[in-house]
């Protein structure tokens, strides 16, 4: 599990409820110039996150995730909200995925009209990727409030820019769509975003929209019909999920900013049953080798065995419960299986289980100490 935060932006109140709601031990967390961030984790996976209000607007959005970005030095970035369709095909309550974010107000205003000028972020290839597995995996809908319908996921390119549209036949509509019509989407925020986190050593940044409205004079029954609640809720879940695959990949580069406080105050390892501690620091960032003593190879089988038997006595102790319980024998069960195949895959998949059960085990110090051993010596 990637121990550095996920940040994750709203721009409206509604929206940062949604999210609020998929996150858990929050504590609030104050800049030393007045913003308040709450800080946390991730319900059912652990990881970390610090959830951020920017308000309305590039220039807001911008300023307030540069401030997001040099406090807690994230591994990526998410933008949640709402957001206007621009085709009558997308769906009320569609997930948006950005894959290019268009600020449209750049231009040149000449003689014979006004030429744009448009600044263009896209997504990153890794997280892109994972979005898109995310997506056919179907995993993801287990996050959205029950009864709920699961909605279609979309990828393209969505446009930014400091004006709310809401009509399908004004000057300003026509020009969206004749300069900027493979855009899925129209919103406020995510070109400001998405500068911050390309001038902070290119950080790994995805916007995430549900469609609320269709941009077409219509926002305000969309609205009275309660769509921005219900989107956001669809866009929330596909966001902390994607949140959760990205914290379970390799670490991403340090980004600039990456001496901020980050959630971690201290760090405590505690060495039992003649365990020996092979690193002890606070922020690390890139790959960490553990080698063992010559002749000392690690049995991994019975590793596991032992794991299984002191997730049991965690049990009974109430140090977890019965969810999280559940959850993690069937890492330990998936780990212990393919490693038992003797191939390079089934080390890979033992290791992908192996993170999993890390990140579930993250509140029970010991525990997630004998994990990391684990994977270590795999």
């Amino acid at each position: 599990m990637n121990e550095r935060p996920i940040v994750i932006l709203t721009a409206l109140d509604l929206e940062y409820q949604a999210v609020r709601k998929h996150v858990a031990d929050l504590r609030s967390h104050r800049h030393a110039a007045g913003t308040r961030f709450e800080v946390g984790r991730l319900t059912n996976g652990g990881c970390p996150v610090a959830l951020g209000l920017v308000g309305k607007g590039t220039h807001p959005a911008a300023v307030l995730t540069e401030r997001a970005i040099t406090e807690f030095a994230p591994f990526a970035l998410l933008f949640v909200g709402v957001a206007g369709a621009l085709w009558p095909d997308i769906n009320l309550g569609d997930v948006v995925v950005a894959t290019h974010v268009y600020a449209y107000h750049g231009g040149t205003s000449e003689d014979d009209g006004f030429k744009a000028r448009p600044r263009v972020w896209e997504i990153s290839h890794e997280p892109d990727q994972i979005a898109r597995h995310l997506y056919r995996s179907g995993s993801w809908a287990r996050r959205l409030p029950e009864g709920a319908a699961v909605p279609k996921v979309r990828f393209g390119p969505i446009a930014a820019g400091e004006v709310v549209q809401d009509s399908r036949i004004s000057a300003h509509a026509q020009w969206i769509r004749q300069t900027y019509n493979d855009a899925l989407a129209i919103e406020m925020e995510a070109a400001g975003v998405s500068q911050a986190g390309h001038l902070n050593r290119s950080l790994p940044t995805i916007v995430v929209r549900g469609i609320s409205d269709r941009a077409d004079g219509t926002k305000v029954t969309s609205d009275g019909a309660d769509w921005q609640a219900r989107a956001v809720a669809n866009a929330a879940a596909f966001a902390t999920a994607l949140a959760q695959e990205l914290a379970l990949e390799p670490h991403y580069g340090r980004p600039a900013g990456a001496a901020g406080k980050g959630i971690t105050e201290g760090v405590r390892i505690i060495a039992r049953d003649h365990a020996h501690v092979g690193m002890q620091a606070g922020n690390i960032y890139g790959d960490i080798t553990i080698t063992q003593p010559a002749g000392a190879a690690l049995d991994l089988a019975a590793q596991l065995t032992e794991l299984r038997d002191r997730l049991s006595r965690a049990l009974k102790n109430q140090e977890v419960d019965e969810a999280t319980f559940a959850a993690a024998e069937e890492e330990i069960a998936v780990a212990a299986e393919s490693l038992s195949q003797g191939t390079g895959h089934g080390r890979r998949t033992a290791m992908i289980a192996l993170r999993k059960l890390r990140g579930l085990l993250a509140d029970v110090t010991d525990l997630a100490a004998r994990v990391s051993y684990v994977i270590a010596a795999l």
